[in-house]
């Protein structure tokens, strides 16, 4: 059977059940594609990593990076669960604020933050900005004057850490477009520019390796990195950072195939080396910051999808065409994102063929499983898609005009719809003729 988790099961009617409801039930009631949320295992996720942090010992500080999955209902329950989060845009700022999120606990994201952001960001009282690039230095200090105020700052650095994850997704490397680098002497400027700024506060300094990390390696890497910097700057310029931030980047798993580390041994990996490299170091310890997303929010996602067309080429593929697609899921066509899933209306039945699920968009790369064993299907079938809970809403598109799917919250065996589905009116909304 295909992967299930937190609190999905199959139930007496041989259905696919999260959240104490049955899909079948909830692909009547909303139609598909679906997007589904296991609420209480968003909570589980959470808690862990906020739990394991403090039992640990140190200060600390979990933030939701939102781009894994963000909408009003999202940013309430982070709010509830005492989380803070990233943003990368004006976007998703306002949301979190309209979602209820408090400003103190938001940070802000991005390599090219427009003026218009930054100033939503400073008149919002946002708790940090996590300065990319000079340009954006140059922009801080000018509206920061304009306000006479002291907005607190981390540096984004990239150390130099080559992580083992997609290409698109590598982000610590030297040859990056995020963050100051380390080795030509930009981190050093940037930190000298910040610290003789009046209006900008320098809490510390930020990381971020990659995504889909299935191993502790890397960040053992960065962690060492990162406190070579730190005690540099401190013999050099006399600076000792408040907070380190590691970024996230935790794999999950999508299919059998993967191995990740439990989230739980990344925290404790990355909080143990940084007591180590402190104390090798004699450098005061600093508050620990981490970024999950993908490891909050994937596994607790189900993407419910109808079964329609079928065509079978004989000692070729069979395929099996669903009526979503890259439209709601973009990573198997962006990066080779595998995937795995199970028929929800009849979980039980044997696996007779071998089939490649599909989309229903305009391109021969628009197919989300390449190869699953599943029953045989007809038309009307349900296929439950696991792990589907980051980067697959926020990634979505209207390409070929299809509206965007629903997204429902289900927990204690209720339903709550959080985004509407979207309607044809909606697609052509923002057009003038």
């Amino acid at each position: 059977m295909s992967l299930l988790f937190g609190t999905a099961r199959v139930n007496e009617n041989d259905h696919l059940e999260i959240g104490g409801c049955d899909t079948t039930e909830l692909a009547e009631k909303y139609g598909t594609p679906l997007f589904i949320y296991d609420v209480a295992h968003i909570r589980e996720q959470a808690r862990g990593f906020k739990q394991t942090l403090d039992e640990l010992g140190v200060k600390n500080k979990v933030v939701y990076a939102s781009k894994a999955f963000g909408c009003l209902a999202m940013y309430k329950l982070l709010e509830e669960e005492n989380l803070g989060c990233d943003v990368v845009s004006g976007g998703e700022l306002y949301t979190a604020l309209k979602g209820g999120m408090s400003p103190a606990n938001i940070e802000f994201h991005g390599n090219n933050k427009l003026k218009s952001e930054l100033e939503l960001a400073l008149d919002s009282q946002i708790g940090t900005i996590i300065v990319d690039n000079f340009y954006e230095l140059e922009l801080l200090k000018e509206l920061t004057a304009a306000r006479d105020i002291e907005q607190a700052v981390m540096l984004r650095v990239t150390p130099g850490i080559n992580a083992e994850t997609h290409d698109y997704i590598l982000t610590g490397q030297v040859d990056s477009k995020f963050g100051f680098d380390v080795a030509s002497g930009q981190a050093t400027k940037a930190m000298e520019i910040v610290t003789a700024s009046k209006g900008l506060n320098l809490q510390g300094i930020h990381c971020h390796i990659g995504s889909q990390i299935f191993s502790s390696e890397g960040f053992l890497v960065a962690v060492e990195r990162m406190i070579g910097i730190l005690k540099e700057w401190k013999e050099t310029h006399e600076y000792v950072a408040q907070i380190l931030n590691m970024g996230g980047g935790f794999g999950i798993k999508y299919t059998e195939n993967d191995s990740p580390l439990e989230p739980k041994k990344f925290v404790q990996a990355i909080v143990e080396a940084v007591k180590g490299q402190c104390s090798l170091n004699d450098y005061p310890l600093p508050e620990i910051w981490i970024e999950p997303g993908r490891s909050i929010v994937a596994e607790a996602g189900t993407t419910l999808y109808t079964v329609g067309a079928q065509k079978v080429i004989p000692e070729v593929r069979h395929y099996v065409a669903v009526d979503g697609g890259m439209g709601d899921n973009i990573r198997p066509a962006l990066y080779s994102a595998e995937y795995t899933g199970l028929l929800a209306n009849r979980i039980s039945e044997e696996n007779k063929d071998r089939v490649a699920v599909v989309g229903k968009y305009c391109e021969s790369g628009d197919i989300l499983i390449k190869d699953i064993e599943l029953p045989e299907l007809v038309s009307g079938d349900l296929f439950a898609m696991t792990s589907t809970g980051a980067y697959g809403y926020s990634m979505a598109s209207n390409y070929n005009r299809n509206p965007r799917s629903a997204v429902v919250f289900v927990e204690a065996g209720q339903d709550k719809l959080v985004i509407r589905r979207e309607t044809y009116d909606d697609l052509i909304s923002l057009d003038c003729d």
